[in-house]
């Protein structure tokens, strides 16, 4: 009872210190255009704790999470270029659409004017693709690389599908050049806070329902799903079903932190859904820790910091140093920066003797060559 209580003490306390330094210190002390950075690498942090759940502990390689991610960024793109055209354009065409295409707005574009539909579309739409798939690929009893394999191939199709649809999507320079947010002007600084503080608060209550995921029955399910299949089927539980919650769960979080990526960021395009975004989204959480609840966040976070600063002073480098850091970790430290305290604790708690050289066999006994060096004492 009390090693519970004070599980869950401790984890009240660091909710309160990630709370308060997110909502808090950050804001207090970083410049406006660092605290729009931190923003956007909190949305790479969401879509990292669905992948922590999916990958870390129903142990599926999702090579496509650029796909999700891209579903709820261009669904609010779409949101937003339409509102746009309605306040500052009053035709409400989109401006691209008059340049590339017939003037005329998509049918299914449509339902995006409306702000409720699109809040909805944003968790539905990815969350039914999601859904699909898993039945699809998880009933087949598709796993292991050939799953890694077919996710990858999802993503880098879709981002050839927005690269030729030019007239209705941007094509390869995607959609940008937001004006507003649900009517507020994104060039305000306080509007721009408020954004940064949206996506903190999502993040928090995405690690809330990682962890209540992670310590209930079906977090037990999901790790024996993992790591005995077929056991759990013998048992009577079909792993199908439980693999395709997680994936939609993981495919809604990713769908959500796109959606707070384009007003944050300004632009959504097919270089930030296709493979080499969703290679990153797995890079992060690999280097953080899959295995454990803030891992995948760190993970996320540093990686993309790491990325944005190197990548402007070394443009060439940056790739190279981001592989052999993958390399590195998995090589030497498969648990990732998080087993990083566990593997210094243990070798705090390895005693100091334990690296002493074993005297052999034959070598003579110190105690009694000097009892034999001291007659009087041994007749005594």
């Amino acid at each position: 009872m009390k090693s519970l209580l004070r599980g869950r003490l401790g984890t009240v306390a660091g909710f309160t210190l990630g709370a308060v330094l997110l909502l808090g210190v950050a804001p207090a002390v970083l410049p406006a255009f660092n605290l729009g950075l931190l923003g956007k690498f909190l949305c790479f942090a969401i879509v990292a704790v669905g992948i922590g759940l999916a990958w870390g502990r129903g142990g599926m390689l999702t090579l496509g999470q650029g796909v999700f991610f891209g579903l709820g960024a261009y669904i609010m793109a779409m949101h937003m270029k339409l509102a746009d055209a309605s306040l500052f354009g009053g035709s409400g065409v989109p401006d691209f659409m008059s340049l590339y295409g017939s003037g005329d707005v998509p049918g299914w574009w449509e339902p995006f004017r409306s702000p409720a539909v699109t809040l909805l579309a944003v968790v539905l739409v990815p969350g039914l693709v999601a859904l699909v798939l898993g039945l699809a690929i998880f009933k087949r009893r598709v796993k292991g690389a050939y799953f890694a394999i077919l996710s990858q191939a999802l993503a880098a199709a879709f981002a050839v599908f927005l690269i030729g649809q030019q007239a209705t999507t941007g094509g390869s320079n995607g959609l940008n050049g937001f004006r507003s947010f649900f009517g507020f002007d994104l060039k305000d600084p306080n509007n721009k806070l408020m954004l940064y503080m949206i996506a903190a608060v999502v993040l928090l209550l995405s690690l809330a329902i990682a962890r209540q995921l992670m310590h209930s029955r079906f977090g037990e399910l999901l790790v024996a799903v993992r790591d005995q299949e077929e056991r759990v089927r013998f048992l009577g539980y079909d792993p199908a079903t439980v693999k395709t919650v997680i994936y939609v769960a993981a495919a809604v979080l990713a769908g959500v932190a796109g959606a707070l990526f384009v007003p944050i960021v300004g632009i959504i395009s097919p270089a930030d859904v296709g493979v080499i975004p969703s290679i990153a989204f797995l890079i992060g959480v690999a280097i953080g820790g899959r295995g454990t609840l803030l891992g995948p966040v760190l993970g996320a976070v540093c990686v993309a910091a790491a990325q944005s600063s190197l990548s402007s002073t070394f443009p060439s480098f940056w790739v190279y140093f981001q592989g052999l850091l993958f390399v590195l970790v998995i090589g030497f430290m498969p648990g990732g920066l998080a087993s990083l305290p566990a593997l210094l604790g243990r070798r705090r708690r390895t005693p100091p003797d334990a690296s002493t050289p074993v005297a052999p066999p034959d070598a003579p006994d110190p105690d009694v060559e000097e009892r034999a060096t001291k007659p009087e004492e041994v007749s005594r």
